[in-house]
């Protein structure tokens, strides 16, 4: 998302690392390609202009000019108010002391509140908490069948009445969550094609009625400075709490993330990262400004491991590198873990400095698919002892999967190459091994 803008930032900046002593000339040349960076990025002409003054008005200050590495110094001060210019610190949703917490999504047509509610309810379940979604939408054709196949998909409860009115329906799942023993209601409201009285009105009247606790706007990040000024209109009507931002992982120019929180005073609580009913995270304004300036982002990637690798399956994992009994089976189980994480050109560009070694590669996604085929077109003796598989089986294999002969050669080199590796790891020096650091008799289980 803010690749455009972390480049050109990148840049600024190593100029400045560049000089052993900066002046006030060099800090105001930097700033106007800041500034110039944040607009083309499309951030509110207003917020960019306040930001650049707060900068500026650090940079130039007596400690940071005759510091050791001013610029350093600047790149702190930048990093600083880019996490205040986004809020700060992350913004909870605000739970109920007594149950049920009760969440109000709302927003224009088409932002994705239906999948979002289904993305959030999702999280929430994996907190511990046990969710019901409410289709209060009773317009757009198919809104509540969508809600009902998404509850099915996270077994989480769908609470609905046909056509009846919203705030009716809002009324009675309250009644239905307490009989349930079902602590927080995500209620998916209608939206529309642009802000109107109608629909405002509506959503007012669910809020008169059921207060909720949190009032989330869904709005999709492509739309730029109109995500900002739909956010203005709802929360001056409704009072937001905070606001969920879809599509974090099109190719956006990111001016709504660094614009929101400062136009509206409403935090972002969640980014929406992809398509998948996983794909939403927390919103950290400081991981977020860290990757704007190219710093990388590893506590979220130590989080997405955590969550996707099984914690037995790792040890199990280790026992078995240990024993040189990596089979392409293990590496398949491997390759479904790491696609849990997400796209990988985001895991990798969350490395510090990863990101710009990236910028001119090209990570074909489509290739662990490729990967994925060939392992399963092949029979489990294969799997376990790939020295089997000569030229007939390269073919089979090949046209099972879809693939080419060639593809699979090239694969089966690889893990060759990956186990003569795991095999110097395993057999270093240590008591009671044998010449050259093996232990005595030890054959490679994949050898011939």
């Amino acid at each position: 998302m803010f690749q455009g803008l972390s480049e050109k930032l990148q840049e600024t900046f190593k100029r400045l690392r560049g000089k052993g002593k900066l002046t006030e000339a060099d800090v105001s040349e930097a700033m106007r390609e800041v500034r110039m960076a944040l607009l083309e990025a499309d951030v509110n002409y207003k917020v960019v202009k306040d930001f650049v003054a707060k900068v500026k008005e650090r940079a130039v200050g007596q400690e940071v000019l005759e510091s050791l590495s001013p610029g350093q110094q600047v790149v702190k001060i930048v990093h600083e108010e880019l996490m205040a210019l986004m809020g700060g610190q992350e913004a909870k949703i605000e739970i109920a002391s007594k149950p049920p917490t009760i969440i109000l999504l709302v927003g224009l047509q088409g932002a994705g509140k239906t999948t979002h509610a289904a993305k959030l309810a999702q999280m929430l379940k994996k907190q511990g908490k046990h969710p019901l979604m409410v289709a209060c939408d009773i317009y757009r054709p198919a809104a509540i069948k969508q809600l009902q196949v998404l509850g099915e998909q996270i077994k989480v409860p769908v609470f609905a009445q046909g056509d009846r009115l919203p705030v009716d329906i809002a009324t009675a799942s309250l009644q239905h969550a307490a009989s349930q023993g079902l602590d927080v209601v995500i209620m998916d409201t209608a939206g529309r094609l642009h802000i109107n009285e109608e629909l405002m009105g509506e959503l007012q009247a669910i809020k008169d009625t059921v207060h909720p606790h949190e009032i989330l706007l869904v709005v999709d990040a492509m739309t730029g400075q109109d995500a900002v000024n739909v956010a203005e209109a709802f929360h001056n009507q409704l009072g937001l709490g905070g606001v969920i931002l879809t599509k974090l992982d099109g190719d956006t120019r990111g001016g709504a993330a660094l614009s929101v929180k400062a136009v509206t005073g409403c935090p972002i609580k969640f980014a929406g990262i992809g398509e998948k009913i996983d794909a939403l995270e927390a919103f950290h304004p400081d991981r977020m400004a860290s990757r704007i300036l190219g710093m990388g982002d590893v506590l979220t990637l130590i989080e997405k491991a955590q969550q996707a690798f099984d914690e037995k399956k790792a040890k199990e994992m280790e026992q078995k590198l240990r024993k040189q009994e990596f089979s392409l089976d293990d590496f398949l189980d491997q390759m479904q873990q790491l696609k849990k994480m997400g796209p990988l050109s985001s895991i990798l560009e969350m490395i510090p400095g990863m990101g710009k070694q990236l910028k001119d590669v090209q990570i074909n996604e489509k290739d662990m698919s490729h990967v994925e085929a060939i392992i399963r077109s092949m029979t489990l003796d294969e799997r376990r002892k790939p020295v089997l598989i000569k030229d007939s089986r390269k073919k089979r294999i090949a046209k099972g999967s879809g693939t080419s002969v060639q593809e699979v050669g090239r694969l089966l080199k690889q893990f060759e190459q990956m186990q003569k590796m795991m095999k110097q790891f395993a057999g270093a020096g240590g008591p009671g091994k044998g010449k050259k650091g093996k232990k005595p008799g030890f054959r490679f289980p994949f050898a011939r």
